[in-house]
């Protein structure tokens, strides 16, 4: 068994069964919106699985009617937490919002994600991250960032290459647009739709875990190489994010054009 079960955790819970670690994002009352708590003891669990050699596979769902509504805001504009989020977007490594994503590319056995209700902005990027993502036939999907004037940060850029051609990824990062499941597996965003997802990660877990797990550590680290970007292309999310906070008057009418569809942009300021 798993020392990760030994643990506790203020946001997400851990079961293990037959060496397939589940791990379940547990904020029902906030849909699983990410709060830097939850990044943190996610980020926690990664890196302690880095040094497990027991646990075959991993299951990322989430608890309640939604699998995850995206950061939360609440939690982000808080002033305690305020600084920490511009320390982590100005600090040269990757940040907190990149590294509870790409975390999931490091750790040496494959990783599922079922998807339910709702999968946007920060719940679609970690998604992305993972080796394979299966849903419901009703999720919704969206790369929600633009909606609120914002560029995603959460290492994209590197998860996402590969995964989706360049003209699709634009079209949903640029629109925010919310898609079916249906459009999401036409596009590959999602791998797999089912009524029980979870049973299907299950599933494939098991049929992985038959496989020489150095095998498909070994697959796992060679695929991956072939999606490998710069760390340029982190630092470009990190900088446009914080132009985009920091001096971006169309940001703050972008929040109002959510609530308000008559409002209207300024010209472009940057360049």
């Amino acid at each position: 068994m798993s020392s990760l079960l030994s643990k506790t955790y203020q946001t997400i819970t851990l079961s293990e069964t037959n060496d397939i670690l589940t791990v379940t994002l547990n904020r029902p009352d906030k849909k699983n919106a990410m709060s830097l708590q939850m990044m943190a003891e996610l980020i926690n669990v990664a890196k302690t699985l880095k040094k497990d050699r027991a646990i075959r596979a991993v299951i990322i769902n989430g608890a309640g009617d939604t699998f995850c509504a995206g950061i939360d805001l609440g939690d982000l504009n808080n002033p305690k937490n305020a600084l920490m989020g511009l320390y982590e977007l100005l600090k040269p490594t990757q940040s907190i919002f990149q590294k509870v994503c790409l975390i999931w590319r490091e750790v040496p056995m494959p990783v599922i994600i079922t998807t339910h209700g709702y999968c946007i902005g920060a719940g679609m990027q970690l998604a992305l991250a993972c080796d394979f993502r299966i849903t419901t036939p009703d999720c919704q999907f969206a790369i929600m960032e633009a909606k609120w004037g914002l560029v995603p940060d959460m290492g994209l850029t590197q998860s996402a290459f590969h995964v989706v051609p360049v003209d699709t990824l634009k079209e949903l990062t640029m629109t925010a647009r919310l898609i079916s499941a249906q459009e999401a597996e036409q596009l590959h965003l999602v791998s797999h739709v089912d009524d029980n997802p979870y049973e299907r990660a299950q599933a494939l877990a098991e049929e992985i875990a038959n496989r020489s797990p150095d095998a498909v550590l070994a697959s796992k680290r060679v695929i991956n190489q072939m999606t490998k970007q710069s760390f340029c292309a982190l630092y470009q999310e990190k900088m446009w994010q914080l132009k985009l906070m920091g001096g971006g008057k169309n940001r703050k009418l972008a929040i109002k054009k959510a609530k308000d569809n008559s409002v209207q942009f300024l010209k472009r300021q940057f360049s």
